[in-house]
């Protein structure tokens, strides 16, 4: 067997960090990493449980691996992350595609080097998933996507047990990292040259490790020489304290930048899904960090479609996401996770009725995205340059500090640099510039 590798992610940052982290596993035994599927003597699929399209499009890959399992023996399958937490994927899986030769799940991804050689030791499948993390493991290596930004995970785990999710169920209780911890990895990451950060959590708020707040963590990672910008994703409405929002006013290396994800804008829709939250506490918050911070850019999730909701309940959707003007928002429709409460709701949403009110939703969106753009028509804006933009390689992109996206022309020994970019013109979901010499 040759030692390469190829690993393909599907869901969020979390997942995405896992599979860097597999990816430093595996360069650090003398794998290679490889850029094609068809290249790869090892292919490893992270997998995201949170929507129903997720699944689909991870069991129609698996299902392309069968023609060349068949004529390669030694061309090794993995599967891994969150579906993998769910037995009854397990058993699907062990059923339906024995061609799969190793399975674990999101509580031990550190082990995937002895995996992988007591497969091709052994010649058998291994299904290895722990039902919850006996411990965080610290100092593990990680190939970043990006040699100037870093994604750090802060914390592990969720308790909200919104009704609709199954990321309680799949990610375990809440664990926070130790700051100190935390902020030695940061250290290292700004030595190697990182310029920005992304704390990770499925609820960053409520971080406590070593008795400190998530509030007060921020303000350690501020003082970190070299790092230039902090980002931190995801926010929970109920746990956005007034600390936190005075930190937006304290530390210059925050990014003045916030993902909130309100859900829904009903509070009868918001009780069913066992947000806590209301749409009054909602709108109070939104209030409090522009008050603070004016300029501060804001994206949400928004689910549309949960069992029991009404035109009325949907209204006050349309009605919040007029009233708050996200620069952005990823709407959903609401898709049954097997072993959530919603999942016996009996009051499903017909899918002719979600998908109308879900393009009413993403008009309304858009709509407000392009208005929102096209005030920065004219404005110089810092943006980091991250790589050549993904529809024109012969141009640059970056973001500026409010997580909009530029493109423009510019040297690729630009990348890793913040430069001033002045918007030449505006789309609904991107910003086109020029660089200010």
């Amino acid at each position: 067997m040759t030692n390469t590798f190829h690993i393909t992610t599907f869901g969020c940052q979390m997942n995405e960090h896992d599979s860097e982290i597999i990816a430093g596993l595996l360069e650090e035994r003398g794998f290679s990493q490889v850029g094609e599927r068809k290249n790869a003597s090892v292919e490893i699929i992270n997998t995201c449980s949170v929507r129903d399209n997720a699944d689909k499009r991870f069991f129609g890959t698996l299902g392309q691996l069968k023609k060349r399992k068949e004529q390669e023996d030694d061309f090794i399958v993995c599967v891994c992350g969150c579906m993998m937490q769910q037995q009854h994927v397990v058993d699907t899986i062990k059923a339906k595609y024995p061609w799969v030769d190793i399975v674990f799940g999101t509580h031990n991804i550190k082990d995937i080097p002895a995996l992988l050689e007591k497969a091709a030791a052994e010649k058998r499948k291994i299904v290895d998933v722990l039902p919850d993390m006996e411990e965080i493991a610290e100092d593990l290596p990680a190939k970043r996507l990006y040699k100037h930004k870093a994604l750090v995970n802060i914390m592990y785990g969720c308790n909200n047990f919104c009704t609709y999710c199954i990321v309680p169920y799949t990610r375990g209780r809440e664990k926070s990292r130790d700051p100190e911890h935390v902020l030695e990895e940061i250290r290292f990451l700004a030595e190697d040259g990182v310029k920005e950060v992304m704390l990770l959590g499925q609820n960053v708020n409520s971080y406590k490790g070593g008795g400190i707040t998530f509030a007060d963590l921020l303000r350690r990672v501020n003082e970190v020489p070299g790092i230039e910008r902090i980002r931190f994703m995801t926010s929970h409405p109920k746990d956005l304290s007034d600390d936190l929002i005075k930190v937006f006013t304290e530390c210059e290396k925050v990014c003045k930048n916030i993902h909130l994800p309100v859900q829904a804008g009903s509070n009868a829709v918001l009780k069913r899904m066992n947000r806590v939250y209301n749409r009054e506490r909602y709108l109070e918050l939104v209030r409090k960090l522009r008050d603070a911070v004016p300029e501060i850019t804001m994206s949400t999730d928004i689910i549309v479609g949960f069992p029991g909701e009404t035109e009325e309940d949907f209204q006050q959707t349309l009605d919040l996401v007029e009233e708050v003007r996200y620069d952005s928002a990823f709407t959903f429709l609401y898709s049954i996770r097997k072993g959530t409460p919603a999942e016996k709701f009996a009051d499903q949403i017909p899918e002719p009725v979600k998908h109308e009110r879900f393009d009413r939703l993403v008009e309304a969106v858009n709509r407000i995205s392009e208005e929102k753009n096209a005030l920065y028509l004219g404005r110089v804006e810092p943006v980091l340059v991250e790589g050549p933009s993904k529809n024109d390689r012969h141009m640059l992109a970056g973001r500026t500090d409010g997580f909009k996206l530029v493109n423009f022309a510019g040297d690729p020994s630009l990348i890793g640099q913040t430069v001033p970019v002045r918007i030449t013109e505006t789309k609904t979901f991107s910003l086109l510039g020029e660089i200010i010499r």
